[in-house]
């Protein structure tokens, strides 16, 4: 049995102990945003859906070869840009093309920093996306969840990691 004194103590350690931020037990939790709707012109969201005054545009896109690599077949060439976002901006949001009924055919990031420099225009930037079958292109979608920030998972950090990751990039076959 435990002396009176110790188990006055006892309370005020653990309070102070919780004050001060540590506990014995902290629970971490990771949890995935929802991704949103695809779309030509997207308004680009946080992990928590929070609008980030940006706006990511196919501008255009057509099949051609690669100047370096012609042999290699027709590619997706896309042009895109990032309304509201300046050269210093790290928005990175996915660009998928896909078939008639929207089924993703290819995806890759794009950054709205490669929209910016000596392109024909200064705003846009371009990029090219390697498809198994480019002849069922039929559109070049922006996913709108910005994939800039990804905080440590509690798996990597069970003390500081953990909270809102954005979502996972579209694979080939997933419908938008």
């Amino acid at each position: 049995m435990l002396p009176a004194r110790v188990l006055a103590v006892a309370p005020l350690a653990l309070v102070s102990l919780t004050l001060s931020g540590c506990s014995f037990l902290w629970v971490c939790t990771d949890t995935t945003a929802e991704r949103g709707e695809a779309g030509a012109s997207v308004e680009v969201v946080d992990s928590y859906g929070q609008l980030l005054g940006i706006t990511a545009v196919v501008v255009d896109w057509r099949l051609e070869p690669h100047p370096q690599v012609p042999d290699e077949g027709d590619r997706v060439h896309f042009y895109f840009r990032f309304d509201g976002a300046d050269e210093y901006s790290r928005s990175v949001v996915d660009a998928c093309a896909v078939d008639e009924e929207r089924v993703v055919l290819g995806c890759q990031a794009i950054y709205s920093s490669q929209a910016f420099g000596p392109a024909d225009h200064p705003d846009t930037g371009d990029d090219w996306l390697v498809v198994d079958h480019p002849e069922e292109v039929a559109e070049m979608l922006l996913i709108p969840n910005d994939r800039s920030y990804h905080r440590p998972t509690c798996e990597m950090d069970p003390k500081d990691g953990g909270g809102m990751h954005p979502p996972a990039s579209p694979d080939m076959g997933d419908q938008l």
